[in-house]
């Protein structure tokens, strides 16, 4: 089942002011949406919200939608932010715009390349899915800092969490991209890897931002 933007974006709301907030309602000019506003009638006709007056209701029926368009949201802001560094108010845009394409298993992806966070940037909550609670019984941590490995292990690089452009084209000097196989020769005191057939050292600070995925994982 696919929604328009604008019924996710309702639904998002209406999880928010019900689940953390504790309202039983939010109203229409919250919504900023009128009683015959496409959106809702599109929520109503799925039994998602029932409208009384001036007031929206999320009714049970609508709830796992909801939980996991809050999920979308706040992992597509945790990807423009803590990723690809995009701040503030041009963040968020780009976040609304991104949530509304993490369907069919794209936001299961998403997650575990993010290694399943728990909060948003914001640090409100994000509705945990079943990748989450599998990675937790089985102690898979899917996508981790380079820094979290063990002398041996291998993988592939995931992506670069760094805004420094000095540190960024190092790392990509080193042949430090995404996909590229790599071993961990050493794990102190510095972090000494090979990729292909060449071998580099990189201390703590800048370990921790490349993210790699094991072997295994």
């Amino acid at each position: 089942m696919k929604l328009t933007d604008k019924a996710e974006e309702i639904l998002e709301a209406l999880w928010i002011a019900t689940e953390e907030n504790r309202e039983l309602s939010i109203s229409l000019e919250q919504l900023t949406a009128a009683a015959d506003d496409a959106a809702l009638q599109e929520l109503t006709r799925l039994a998602f919200v029932e409208v009384k007056g001036t007031r929206v209701h999320l009714r049970h029926e609508g709830r796992d939608e909801a939980r996991m368009a809050v999920r979308r949201h706040r992992l597509a802001e945790r990807l423009m932010m803590d990723v690809l560094d995009l701040k503030g108010v041009h963040g968020d845009e780009r976040a609304c715009e991104f949530e509304h394409l993490l369907r069919l298993g794209v936001d299961t992806k998403l997650c575990t390349l993010l290694n399943h966070p728990t909060t948003c940037p914001h640090g409100k909550p994000i509705p945990p899915g079943a990748c989450c609670e599998k990675a937790r019984k089985t102690g898979d941590l899917g996508v981790v800092p380079l820094t979290e490995l063990k002398a041996g292990e291998e993988g592939e690089i995931a992506y670069l969490a760094t805004g420094d452009s000095k540190k960024m084209q190092k790392l990509m000097s080193m042949g430090v991209l995404p996909g590229n196989r790599f071993v961990l020769r050493r794990a102190f005191p510095s972090y000494l890897f090979r990729i292909g057939h060449s071998e580099f050292a990189v201390d703590h600070e800048l370990g921790r931002e490349i993210y790699v995925r094991r072997d295994g994982a």
